[in-house]
């Protein structure tokens, strides 16, 4: 696809490519130099040093976790007080740190390293020059699994506010290197008449050749992607509360389950966590991509359905659905919903669907997780069907705000009753909005647990006793790159290779073109 690179502000990186015939020099004088040493500062490791217990002050932090072996390089920066040169022994590559105490590993020599260290530990060592000589901190160890993650992420972009849409958009990011490319971006800066929002996309099976994004406000509709073309859609009709959100394609048909929602968010005064978001109702529709029609699948007065997730085979729908409370039964206000946001405890729920008749059961209820006190979202399926993902908070159902959020992991094959938290994985800050890799050895998800202002992509190795490891920060090429960069990464996907639609068909699509209006089915 045509690659769009962002501004020198969010992208500091990035100014390298307008300086490529010094780099390709420099290229030419160091490469020796680099692949003897695996850096792009040879070096040498300390003849004479002694072994110091202080912490070793890493960012990010990748000792003791899981990495695949087609990860690009961990590259990471180290602080010490008083230390005026750093020299890193990472397996056998030796590093020399830059003056900020950034290291900025080889790629070639890196994917060497871990193809040599697939299913093994990989050994590293730092050391620090201080005034009184060099010191090597306590050696630690980071372990390259046997089976590779989907080379391609996906994730939106956006600013931590709640009034503007300005400066956000799509972007799809090469985990086997630093290379991001722009799926598509609205306005750089703020413009009353042309706002509009991006939001919820979603791939097919983990295939880029069906995929799908919401447009808000101006320029508003559903844009369907098919191959390298792609064409905008309306969802309105008096039987529906609105636009289709939360999207899950169908695996294998044309069709695409989403939730319609009436949504609203509010500010708290003396809450630690500031805003809730609230759906006041919330059903379950189902749309065929060939022939743009759309129908209901559950709608009611008394739950709020939401986040349909489809499972592998196409023979079931899981979604999330709450009780309305009882008073607020009847007659009730936005104001009363507001006053009741911690009543809503959202439980699992699925239904059985037939490929052939495109007709689902009734629902039944998977997991009971109200009455844990608890309230479930976003629930996903792991590739070979057997377990249930989804993330539990203290209540109702946008957990990304939610300091209680943690993944959670249900046994589908019946061989544990209870759910488990992934503890290994999640952190005291917002853990949620998480995808699994095409082979099931991989979850992606988004955490705030670095500052708790900003949600970042954390990756964790799943193994075959469902043991999910520590989880690791999506790797960049400049460590700092994340605290420098003023956004929050929101619904990662993974998928087995890049878009083949361009960035200027989907402006075209978006600005230019009108939504088709999808023609309703009422039910039968």
């Amino acid at each position: 696809m045509t690659k769009r690179y962002t501004s020198f502000l969010l992208h500091p990186w990035r100014f390298q490519k307008f300086f490529e015939p010094l780099y390709i020099l420099y290229f030419v004088f160091s490469i020796s130099f680099s692949l003897l040493a695996g850096c792009g500062r040879p070096t040498s490791l300390p003849s004479s040093f002694t072994e110091t217990s202080d912490s070793l002050a890493l960012y990010p932090d990748y000792r003791d976790v899981v990495v695949p072996p087609n990860i690009a390089p961990l590259n990471f920066m180290v602080k010490d007080a008083g230390a005026t040169e750093f020299v890193a022994k990472v397996g056998d590559l030796v590093c020399g740190a830059l003056d900020d105490g950034k290291f900025d590993m080889d790629s070639v020599a890196w994917r060497r390293l871990l193809s040599d260290a697939r299913g093994k530990d990989v050994s590293v060592e730092v050391y620090a020059h201080r005034p009184a000589g060099w010191v090597r901190f306590r050696p630690y160890t980071f372990h390259v699994a046997e089976e590779d993650i989907d080379a391609f992420l996906s994730y939106r972009l956006i600013e931590p506010g709640y009034e503007l849409y300005r400066q956000l958009g799509l972007y799809q990011r090469n985990l086997t290197n630093f290379d991001e490319a722009v799926i598509y971006e609205n306005n750089r800066s703020y413009d009353d008449d042309n706002n509009h929002c991006i939001n919820c996309h979603n791939y097919q099976a983990y295939d880029t050749r069906r995929m799908l994004f919401h447009v808000r406000a101006a320029h508003g509709g559903t844009v369907i992607v098919e191959g390298d073309k792609a064409h905008k859609i309306a969802i309105q009709h008096d039987s529906i509360l609105g636009a289709g959100v939360y999207p899950s394609w169908h695996p294998t048909l044309p069709l695409v389950a989403f939730s319609t929602n009436k949504t609203g968010q509010v500010f708290h005064m003396k809450h630690a966590e500031k805003i809730e978001v609230l759906d006041e109702a919330s059903d379950l529709l189902l749309y065929d991509a060939e022939k743009n029609t759309v129908q209901n699948v559950l709608r009611s007065d008394d739950q709020l359905e939401t986040f349909p997730c489809w499972t592998p085979d196409g023979r079931r729908l899981y979604y999330c659905s709450a009780m309305m409370p009882p008073a607020l039964m009847e007659n009730y206000t936005t104001e009363d919903m507001v006053m009741h946001y911690d009543s809503l405890l959202y439980n699992l729920y699925c239904m059985d669907f037939d490929p052939a008749t495109w007709r689902f059961s009734a629902p039944q209820l998977v997991l009971d997780a109200a009455s844990m006190g608890k309230s479930a979202s976003v629930p996903r399926v792991s590739p070979d069907g057997r377990y249930l993902l989804f993330t539990l908070g203290d209540y109702g159902q946008f957990h990304i705000w939610h300091h209680s959020a943690d993944l959670w992991l249900l046994d589908l094959s019946g061989a544990q009753t209870q759910p488990l938290p992934l503890t290994d994985a999640n952190s005291r800050a917002a853990d949620s909005y998480h995808g699994w890799s095409s082979n099931g050895r991989w979850i992606a998800f988004a955490s705030r647990r670095d500052d708790g202002n900003f949600s970042r992509v954390y990756i964790a190795y799943f193994d075959r006793e469902g043991k999910a490891h520590r989880a690791f920060l999506l790797p960049q090429r400049d460590p700092e790159y994340n605290i420098l960069l003023l956004k929050s990464y929101n619904v990662p996907e993974l998928t087995r290779s890049a878009l083949s639609v361009t960035t200027d068909e989907l402006n075209h699509v978006v600005l230019h073109t009108e939504a088709e209006k999808a023609a309703f089915i009422p039910a039968q």
